[in-house]
């Protein structure tokens, strides 16, 4: 257990939680972002033009960008982690995840949507340890090695495009029996003679002890089972909603989504929520940005209110000592 009590606790490193750990770091809050990946869903974004100031970026180009302000200001980052488990003892909340707990006076869940998962034999187990679900993080570890992409679509396309470049050879499994995309994109893997495509398939088992070593795959017309041997197996599915953790203890709408007031407060006092993951209409990475900030203000003024003192409300600047000039008269 990391027996470190911080101010905060953001879950997910999204424009949302990013953002939030931007602002509550500023505010010289002990800030832990704990997340599967850097970028969340902006990493299904090749292009943003359409975020103020930002003429044109990557997702995880921006994402980077609000990491670095963030950390400048003291935020702490774990990757890789995925938190499944909350409580309270006393004052003090309590987030399980896949490699710990984690402590907190205050969380901030964020997020968003997560990476649909297989759910076959082996992929919990080798989570971080060759089964990925962010090809763009990740893609580059598997030079000149042999990797799989599982994926679907536009985002599945994208993963295998992309480890095309490095994994030799690159498999793609799909349960499509056909490539369905961007003429350009499709071009761009059939054109790729290290990429092998293993269209009508599905996954039965991801193979290995400590790290992945193979995949094990079905067709799905002829039931035949086939093993490729492989280090690493990117998961690109696109993304669900997974709140199921926190049903009974946080009020969730009938889309499992986190219902929060204007000041991003959930049912459960000295818990935030901010982007995707909320039932706010627009899910756009600005919006999600606002929310984020706006979090992040509310679990500083909860602790102000924990210790006594007035909330702020009016001159959000980070916390300076003031100095003190005399001057002689």
């Amino acid at each position: 257990m990391q027996e470190d009590i911080h101010d905060v606790v953001i879950v997910g490193a999204g424009i949302a939680g990013l953002s939030a750990a931007l602002y509550t770091a500023r505010q010289r809050m002990s800030t832990l972002v704990v997340s599967k990946d850097l970028g969340g869903q902006l990493n299904l974004t090749q292009l943003v033009e359409n975020y103020p100031v930002v003429s044109a970026d990557t997702g995880l180009g921006l994402a980077s960008k609000v990491e670095a302000q963030a950390k400048k200001f003291g935020a702490k980052f774990i990757y890789g982690e995925e938190i499944n488990g909350l409580r309270k003892e006393g004052d003090i909340f309590i987030l399980k995840g896949l490699k710990g707990e984690y402590k907190a006076r205050t969380v901030i869940l964020a997020f968003g949507k997560s990476p649909r998962e297989l759910k076959v034999n082996g992929e919990n187990e080798l989570k971080g340890k060759g089964v990925s679900y962010c090809a763009i993080c990740d893609a580059a570890f598997f030079k000149d090695v042999p990797a799989a992409v599982v994926g679907e679509g536009d985002p599945g396309l994208d993963a295998v495009e992309l480890l095309g470049k490095y994994a030799r050879p690159t498999y793609y499994i799909s349960r499509s029996s056909q490539l369905a995309g961007e003429p350009d994109l499709v071009n761009s893997v059939l054109s790729n003679k290290s990429i092998q495509l293993f269209l009508g398939y599905r996954v039965l088992e991801i193979k290995g002890n400590s790290k992945v070593q193979g995949i094990v795959i079905e067709n799905l017309k002829t039931k035949e089972a086939k093993e490729l041997q492989v280090e690493g197996v990117i998961i690109e599915m696109g993304y669900v909603l997974n709140t199921e953790f926190l049903k009974g203890l946080i009020n969730l709408n009938d889309k499992g989504e986190i219902v929060v007031d204007d000041l991003a407060r959930t049912s459960m006092e000295g818990v935030f929520a901010a982007g995707d993951i909320t039932q706010v209409p627009y899910k756009q990475a600005v919006v999600a940005a606002a929310d984020g900030v706006k979090a992040a203000l509310s679990a500083y003024n909860y602790l102000r209110n924990k210790q006594g003192l007035p909330p702020v409300n009016v001159d959000w600047k980070a916390e300076k000592k003031k100095a003190v000039v005399s001057f002689r008269l």
